[in-house]
């Protein structure tokens, strides 16, 4: 069976590179969701190996960092594995010190480092 990936807030067409990137490379289905609410319910709800949040969500550009520090603190889901897709390394210093993995900026979709980080959850 595919492990799962939840893709959180981005726009469609970097929803299809991420989904195409990874589906493509791994045994994995990639879902989307768009903002807090409907992200906490699917994770409540179903089995992820990893989460990929945007820094900034495409349907309200509210901070996606608010969703990881959720999911941080809530008992149930602070083991899943989440990374930030930023290009900015600033904001993925910020992601890892709340907890997350070691993300990747969406320039950085079609490298080989990218596959890489991607390999301990997916592979």
């Amino acid at each position: 069976m595919p492990k799962q990936v939840l893709d959180v807030g981005n726009c469609g067409y970097d929803h299809s590179s991420l989904k195409n990137l990874i589906e493509r490379n791994f045994d994995a289905k990639v879902l989307q969701s768009h903002g807090p609410t409907d992200t906490l319910k699917m994770l409540r709800e179903q089995s992820f190996a990893l989460v990929v949040i945007n820094r900034k969500l495409d349907r309200d550009h509210s901070d996606g960092m608010d969703i990881l520090k959720d999911m941080k603190a809530d008992e149930q889901l602070q083991d899943i594995p989440v990374l930030l897709l930023s290009n900015f390394e600033d904001a993925q210093a910020n992601a890892q010190e709340v907890g997350a993995v070691p993300g990747f900026g969406k320039r950085d979709l079609g490298k080989e480092t990218t596959l890489k980080k991607l390999q301990p959850y997916l592979g």
